[in-house]
């Protein structure tokens, strides 16, 4: 079981690791066509979207591996373990990651398709933050499977 909750965590943050650096080598992209002011090919576009179901795929991945503890009230979480306050922290956390870093990778990419035939200069960095967003995901995604792992451990010790 300690071998397949490693290989877990380290696909998700392979997965995590590689949205996030698709999506900065996007935007490096989309830099260097815009400095030299050349008509944009679709590799940032390509980047970005990759990025995009990457991040999607780790957040479905963790989600599902990370287990389905139920925090249905506030009294329920005063009362759980500190583990499982680290889980619901880590829940949380890498929902508000995904609300905002997917967004902001849909909005890059699709930057990078409007792109095309003109030679606007544009200071978006959408594709940059996405990509830091993709690395902090990955972070809480293995917090939030590992005190996942360990709380359900406890309670088959203690049950």
């Amino acid at each position: 079981m300690a071998k397949a909750g490693a290989f877990f965590c380290l696909l998700i943050v392979t997965l995590d690791f590689a949205a996030g650096f698709l999506s900065i080598q996007a935007h490096i992209t989309k830099d260097k066509m815009r400095f030299e002011c050349e008509q944009p090919n679709n590799k940032a576009f390509k980047l970005g979207l990759i990025a995009v179901v990457l991040l999607a795929s780790s957040h479905i991945f963790t989600k599902l591996l990370g287990g389905c503890m139920c925090m249905c009230c506030t009294e329920k979480l005063e009362k759980s373990s500190a583990n499982r306050k680290f889980w619901f922290g880590c829940l949380v956390l890498s929902w508000i990651v995904v609300a905002v870093g997917f967004p902001s990778l849909v909005v890059g990419m699709m930057e990078n398709a409007k792109l095309k035939g003109s030679c606007l200069v544009l200071h978006h960095h959408f594709l940059f933050v996405g990509g830091i967003l993709c690395f902090v995901h990955g972070i809480l995604s293995v917090g939030l499977y590992i005190s996942a792992n360990v709380s359900f451990q406890n309670e088959v010790a203690v049950g």
